[in-house]
């Protein structure tokens, strides 16, 4: 999917800070209302994902779901 990057406001977590070798993820929505996500250290690598299936995978994370599956 292409996604236009003019006027994008990307956030990251208040617990990120600025210094070196600091890897974050970053997250904004796009104009379609869809969900973008990138790492700080690879703002040009960009991935999208509906707020539905984002929302999936951030409960999957929180109770640890993921780590069972890929290990």
């Amino acid at each position: 999917m292409a996604v236009r990057m003019s006027g994008i406001q990307w956030q990251r977590s208040s617990y990120s800070t600025d210094g070196g070798g600091n890897a974050c993820l970053e997250v904004a929505r796009a104009r379609d209302a869809s969900c973008l996500l990138r790492e700080s250290d690879e703002p040009d690598v960009i991935a999208t994902a509906g707020a539905v299936r984002l929302g999936a995978l951030l409960r999957a994370i929180k109770r640890g779901g993921l780590a069972r599956r890929i290990g």
